[in-house]
């Protein structure tokens, strides 16, 4: 995800390090902070596998400023990671969001639609948090209202979805 979220926001246009981070907790941020320890390592990752460049300019004060591009293989591969997300990219709603905030890179609107339709089938699945046995419970057989309350939130998170991503799939000619 991370990964992703740098990829997807150098293609738009270069960055330093902490503009770049600002955009990624911005983007993730209030359910997966993103830390230095975290984010120089897959800038450095991404720099050996030549998906990234850096240049340095003169920074405001007296220290130089590491400004990071996308290389045209990086580019490439966004598209790639873009069109072929794997199942955790589709199915955890954290991971799902970061694809979903990058996939107007993908210039193919048969690719997009693809990669919403997998959205659309993993939302279509019955599922549920809580179980009797091998029985998904519905929220109206919890007693519990807190449990009731994750349920009904999911459910109706669920809804809207759905209704954005049919109608979308329709603009999309999909």
């Amino acid at each position: 995800m991370l990964e992703l979220a740098i990829l997807g926001f150098l293609y738009d246009a270069p960055l330093h390090g902490y503009e770049l981070r600002k955009r990624i907790t911005a983007l993730t941020g209030h359910v997966r902070p993103v830390a230095e320890s975290t984010l120089y390592p897959a800038i450095k990752r991404l720099e050996r596998a030549g998906l990234l460049g850096r240049t340095t300019e003169p920074g405001a004060g007296a220290a130089p400023r590491h400004v990071l591009s996308l290389t045209e293989t990086g580019r490439a591969e966004l598209r790639h990671r873009l069109a072929e997300p794997d199942r955790l990219d589709i199915t955890d709603e954290n991971r799902w969001f970061t694809v979903l905030a990058f996939l107007r890179h993908l210039d193919d609107s048969d690719a997009q639609a693809a990669v919403l339709r997998r959205r659309l089938s993993f939302l279509e699945e019955p599922a549920s948090f809580f179980y009797d046995g091998d029985r998904p419970l519905p929220a109206e057989e919890l007693d519990d209202p807190f449990r009731r309350g994750v349920l009904t939130i999911a459910r109706a998170t669920s809804r809207a979805e759905l209704s954005w991503l049919r109608t979308t799939l329709g603009s999309l000619g999909a």
